[in-house]
């Protein structure tokens, strides 16, 4: 859920149930840079271009995905890519509970992409417990909340590398 004075805006049913599982999170993440068919995302995801059309069209109806501009394939035919608008980074979960599950999702989502990813290229990642005072647990939330500002604020290098990034703060 949103924090008092966080700018989002809570998440429409639809909007809710879009952000809210693996697959079409992990379609958010292909099409952020890369405009991409159906078919190739069905191919990079190993799912049948049917399971991701349905995605697909979930996406673009919710305004997540949208259609990129129509081109010519290896064989001639035209190929219609989507792209990612970045919506969900101006969304927030309505209710503490859609936040749990949201949160379950990026992490099944996240799993997936680490899956595939080269064990070389797994860069940084720590899971712990800590006993903090009140106070300390909020400075540590602010600096949270802070590099997640920064780079969602980053804008992106035109050939940069490409990076993800998770964290969560959560209580034990």
């Amino acid at each position: 859920m949103a924090a008092p004075n966080d700018p989002k805006r809570p998440a429409t049913p639809d909007e809710f149930k879009a952000m809210a599982h693996p697959l079409r999170l992990r379609i958010l993440r292909l099409c952020l840079h890369d405009a991409m068919t159906n078919k190739e995302l069905a191919d990079r995801l190993g799912q049948d271009p049917a399971t991701v059309l349905h995605h697909v069209r979930l996406l673009v109806s919710t305004g997540f995905l949208v259609a990129d501009h129509v081109r010519t394939g290896a064989r001639g035919a035209l190929e219609k890519p989507y792209r990612a608008t970045g919506k969900s980074w101006v969304l927030s979960a309505a209710t503490a509970e859609q936040g749990r599950v949201e949160q379950a999702a990026v992490l099944d989502a996240l799993k997936g992409e680490l899956l595939e990813t080269a064990p070389d290229d797994v860069l940084a990642g720590a899971r712990m417990g800590v006993q903090l005072s009140s106070a300390k647990a909020k400075r540590y939330q602010a600096r949270i909340d802070k590099l997640i500002s920064d780079l969602a604020a980053e804008p992106d290098a035109p050939n940069g590398e490409r990076f993800g990034f998770y964290v969560t703060w959560h209580r034990r």
